[in-house]
């Protein structure tokens, strides 16, 4: 059965986006690491929230652009929106509701990861008890601000265990399960 991994770049001071979401901060820190290239051949669908679909893309000038993983994987890819449009390019279906988008993934990713694009679903994703692991790589930088790594208003603890940690040349991924 699929597993739901929640895998992102983070600035040290805990951002995924820069102001107005903005992503060319990461460029400059896109390496090889080998743990990502281990990582995506186990990835079976994509489960994006639409904020992150539609948002500013790391790879926008190079041969990357509009792919995931700027273009190292390829498969289904289930977008999350209130504002599912008449059409989508191959490979990505646009979904009304959390619950259809989760089912649809976990049901394409088979016994493979489903990897959970977007810091508003994974943290809805958290809520509901369905997030199963978070992959962090920490990019060598302070943004001072952005879209947080995790945020709930009021607060909530999310307890994690650690399964993995290593140096790659240009982060250092801290790789975690919910408990």
């Amino acid at each position: 059965m699929a597993k739901l991994l929640y895998s992102v770049t983070m600035s040290l001071d805990g951002y995924i986006a820069g102001p107005g979401g903005d992503m060319s901060w990461m460029t400059e820190f896109f390496a090889p690491n080998p743990m990502i290239g281990e990582l995506i051949p186990d990835i079976g669908a994509l489960l994006v929230g639409r904020t992150t679909y539609d948002g500013d893309d790391p790879h926008k000038d190079d041969e990357g652009a509009g792919k995931a993983f700027g273009g190292g994987w390829e498969g289904p890819q289930y977008v999350v929106t209130h504002r599912v449009p008449e059409q989508a390019p191959d490979g990505v279906t646009f979904v009304p509701d959390l619950a259809t988008g989760l089912a649809r993934a976990k049901a394409a990713a088979g016994d493979k990861y489903v990897n959970v694009l977007g810091a508003d679903l994974a943290r809805q994703l958290a809520r509901s008890g369905d997030l199963d692991e978070v992959l962090t790589l920490i990019a060598p930088v302070l943004l001072g601000d952005g879209t947080p790594l995790f945020h709930e208003p009021g607060g909530r603890k999310v307890k994690l265990e650690r399964i993995h940690q290593s140096a790659a040349p240009m982060a250092t991924n801290l790789w975690y399960r919910v408990v």
